[in-house]
């Protein structure tokens, strides 16, 4: 897969406070410990730390991630001296590029030192296919609930008219005349021998004279592939789904990557949300806020009584445990959040006279505010 520049400059097992010897089990302990720590419902704040340890465990806790990570990171120094760290990959004063998903054949490159270099050829492994991403708009019943959704996910896929030749129907391809079929132009430098993709025929080994219609001689096309999504409960706007495996498939028999869904999460005329706790509000006349009442209001499960007591003042927020967003099955063991109902006092803007004459005699009746305190 391609290597993030967050790669090289983050070290992912300080991240964690774990050895780069540790067990997948020992990694594993150290998230869980350190996302109960730091998630932003136990501790508001602390949501680019959550991020961060997040992060490390996507790479870390996969075991085909981590060895990628450890390879980089022990390479990067190496491959990056000659040049610099550019988009894509790395640079060298020579305008050759050594793209970070093919790190593995950098090999090829110092080989010529203990082998013999007439002989070595740059032959090409197994790659994984790079992830894919794609967005997924979702209601505010399916986001804290959870749901199952299909996800249409485009990909390049072999043409159908041509059947992947690239040719147009009726012609035909022929060898590179360049690359004499290989795909690959092979540089002898002294102690080194160096590999590089064919500019003629784009490392395909064929050329063809009359390109393919449909798909332009590329060979491949662009189609939707529907993929099944579980989104587990409790979900948040811009959070990040990963689907193992259900990425762009790899090349020479490797594994394929993974598909990261971006959901998008729509609003609810009932109920705001503050991580795992839901808001609402609810109205209450003057006298219900002074002399205290029992208000009905709305959960994700059917209505529920709340009492208000005497003296409330408005704004105040009621709590009913457990009545938020229902807890998860993530690795992270989020709790169940609760329901925070706002009390708003309802002030009437027109009075008859018998309602103004009943305030005016317990206006007379209250002791009078202590405005010059309230001033100062």
């Amino acid at each position: 897969m391609p290597a993030q520049r967050e790669w090289f400059e983050k070290d992912y097992y300080q991240v964690l406070g774990v050895p780069s010897t540790a067990t997948d089990k020992e990694i594993t302990r150290a998230y869980r410990k350190l996302a109960k720590q730091y998630h932003p419902d136990a501790n508001p704040g602390s949501e680019e730390r959550f991020k961060e340890i997040s992060a490390a465990y996507d790479v870390l806790g996969d075991a085909t991630r981590r060895k990628e990570y450890d390879e980089v990171r022990r390479l990067g120094p190496m491959a990056g001296a000659g040049g610099g760290f550019g988009r894509g990959g790395f640079g060298s004063p020579g305008g050759t590029t050594f793209r970070v998903e093919d790190l593995g054949d950098l090999g090829d490159l110092f080989g010529g030192i203990f082998g013999s270099r007439s002989t070595r050829r740059r032959t090409r492994g197994q790659q994984r296919g790079a992830d894919v991403e794609t967005e997924l708009r979702l209601s505010f019943a399916d986001a804290v609930h959870g749901a199952t959704v299909s996800v249409n996910v485009p990909e390049d896929v072999r043409c159908r008219t041509c059947n992947g030749t690239g040719a147009a129907p009726g012609t035909s391809t022929h060898t590179c005349p360049r690359c004499g079929g290989k795909g690959m132009l092979d540089d002898n430098q002294g102690l080194f021998s160096l590999s590089t993709v064919c500019p003629a025929c784009n490392g395909r080994g064929t050329v063809v004279d009359t390109p393919c219609p449909t798909c332009h001689g590329t060979g491949t096309e662009r189609r939707n592939r529907v993929v099944k999504v579980r989104i587990p409960p409790g979900v948040e706007d811009g959070q990040r789904v990963r689907v193992k495996g259900r990425g762009a498939p790899g090349q020479g028999g490797g594994p394929a990557g993974d598909l990261y869904v971006v959901v998008r999460v729509g609003s609810d005329q009932r109920f705001g949300r503050r991580g795992r706790n839901l808001t609402v509000s609810v109205p209450v006349t003057f006298p219900e806020a002074v002399l205290g009442t029992t208000v009905t209001v709305p959960t994700l499960d059917g209505p529920v009584t709340v009492r208000v007591p005497p003296g409330t003042a408005p704004g105040t927020h009621l709590r009913v445990k457990g009545r938020g967003v229902p807890a998860g099955s993530g690795r992270n063991g989020a709790k169940a959040g609760d329901l925070l109902v706002r009390v708003d006092v309802v002030v009437p803007k027109s009075l008859t006279d018998e309602q103004r004459a009943a305030l005016e005699q317990l206006a007379a009746a209250l002791e009078p505010a202590p405005r010059e305190a309230a001033e100062a």
